[in-house]
């Protein structure tokens, strides 16, 4: 299992979320589903210490939107 930051955009508000997932590619899907019709990146640079995660895998991965917003005019 996998943990990464996702950059979430809709028009100029950008939120962040924390997914894990098996993959890059599914957990950039799993946000996808989670909020349709936003434009979804992967933050780089993926921080290697937090990138694996040891213990229970959790079914269906997961998506956690953070606090942090902006706005970019």
């Amino acid at each position: 299992m996998i943990r990464v930051s996702m950059d979430v955009r809709e028009g100029t508000a950008l939120s962040r979320t924390t997914v894990q997932a098996e993959s890059i590619r599914e957990a950039v899907s799993i946000t996808r589903r989670r909020y349709p019709g936003r434009d979804v990146r992967v933050k780089f640079p993926i921080d290697p210490e937090d990138f694996f995660i040891e213990g229970p895998v959790e079914e269906n991965g997961w998506a956690r939107l953070s606090v942090a917003r902006s706005s970019i005019g």
